[in-house]
């Protein structure tokens, strides 16, 4: 073989080599603690990858888990390839684990990704490309939820659905918009210098606070379904209605910071507790108290009935029986977890008052 014909054929590889080297350095941080059953596939689902893995760096934070998830972790990691780095987070919450994560990372781009989670094979090269095309601060697209089991299955829907969950439109929505918030959002890494990092006193809406922040300094988050990932969602009633009792909490917490973004759908499920509570015992006193909770209570068991009928109508007969409940738990936990956590945040506002 000639030098010529030598030449030729190292062309293509010294071009894709070069190719890679112009891409941005990218950092993915996945905060977890007790994520077996989960973690391994998320990194495998990383390893998976179409962006050049010499252009691709993975953080995981374990924030003290005590079931298998480092195990599994080690298990992926050497099995896969990926290349990753396995740290401590001592703080135990997912903004711990972030900041951690961002202090320690090379990345030129940052991207959060949650333990959950199974992204597609192109979601780090779609992020990347989205940041670059639309000059955006950061960009994320639609969260796909899957349940396992027939109660997951039904969970997965309620959570997916605009009666489930408003309109939360990472939830459903397969349009390119501007966003207030996106989920496991790819950041350019200026933005963390400018704007800050994740807010450690808000567990689980840290990501919410950190994006309006974004947003308040002119920031611009696009959400677009070129980038595509699947979210598990809990298998039981019991685990999804503390996760949605936690995320009424940090919604609270969140909105106090941000008055500016509160809207009826985080409105909706404290309104809907209050009546159907709060009218109850307050009927103990008052008739009409009594009448319009049962009046609340009755216009959401038919609008929970519809919105059941409809999903049952579109294929899902077998999950239709449990969504009823996975609605009323989703409502319900959110809704009691905000109006917790604004009476929470009420008590502190008065105890810290100069009069106290």
């Amino acid at each position: 073989m000639d030098v010529a014909q030598r030449a030729t054929e190292r062309a293509p590889a010294t071009e894709a080599a070069a190719g890679a080297s112009l891409l941005p350095f990218v950092s993915v941080i996945v905060p977890v603690r007790n994520e077996e059953g989960y973690i391994g596939r998320c990194l495998f689902a990383l390893a998976a990858q179409n962006y050049p893995r010499e252009r691709l760096e993975v953080i995981v934070l374990d924030g003290g888990s005590t079931d298998g998830t480092v195990a599994e972790i080690e298990g992926a990691v050497a099995a896969s390839g990926l290349p990753c780095q396995l740290r401590p987070n001592p703080g135990r919450t997912t903004a711990a684990g972030l900041n951690l994560g961002i202090a320690g990372a090379r990345g030129e781009v940052i991207i959060r990704v949650d333990g959950h989670t199974r992204v597609d094979p192109t979601f780090v090269a779609a992020s990347v490309r989205a940041l670059q095309r639309s000059g955006a601060d950061a960009v994320g697209g639609p969260v796909r939820t899957l349940g396992e089991g027939v109660v997951g299955r039904a969970i997965a829907l309620a959570m997916s659905s605009p009666f489930g969950v408003g309109n939360a439109a990472f939830r459903y929505s397969q349009r390119e918009q501007w966003s207030d918030s996106v989920p496991f959002a790819a950041y350019r890494r200026q933005v963390f210098d400018r704007v800050g990092r994740f807010a450690e006193d808000i567990d689980r809406g840290e990501d919410d606070e950190f994006n309006y922040r974004l947003r308040d300094h002119g920031g611009r988050i696009l959400l677009t379904p070129e980038i595509g990932g699947d979210y598990f969602s809990r298998a039981d009633f019991g685990g999804l209605l503390r996760q949605y009792w936690g995320y009424g909490l940090a919604k609270a917490a969140v909105l106090s910071r941000h008055p500016g973004r509160l809207s009826w759908r985080h409105l909706a499920p404290p309104a809907f507790v209050l009546a159907v509570a709060g009218g109850g015992l307050l009927g103990i006193v008052d008739r009409r108290c009594r009448r319009l909770a049962a009046l609340v209570a009755t216009a959401y068991a038919i609008a929970n009935a519809a919105a059941t009928l409809r999903l049952a109508a579109r294929g899902h007969r077998d999950e239709a029986p449990y969504l009823p409940l996975a609605f009323a738990t989703i409502h319900a936990g959110a809704g009691a977890g905000f109006i917790a956590g604004a009476a929470r945040g009420l008590y502190r506002r008065i105890r810290n008052a100069p009069w106290a």
